[in-house]
């Protein structure tokens, strides 16, 4: 049971770190992690996405 957990945590880490990072597209990574996510093109992408283009407050 807790190997279930830990590769299910495993697959969906592009989704994880998208959110911990406040990602503006986590919803997309989330799809693009769960649609495509089971083939190591699709992880990549997903994971090398979450890394990318955080938005930041803008100051005034």
């Amino acid at each position: 049971m807790e190997v279930m957990v830990l590769l299910a945590l495993l697959h969906f880490l592009p989704t994880v770190i998208a959110l911990l990072r406040g990602h503006h597209n986590s919803f997309a990574i989330f799809l693009t992690n769960l649609l495509l996510g089971w083939t190591v093109i699709g992880w990549i992408i997903a994971l090398i996405w979450s890394f990318t283009a955080v938005a930041r407050p803008v100051r005034a």
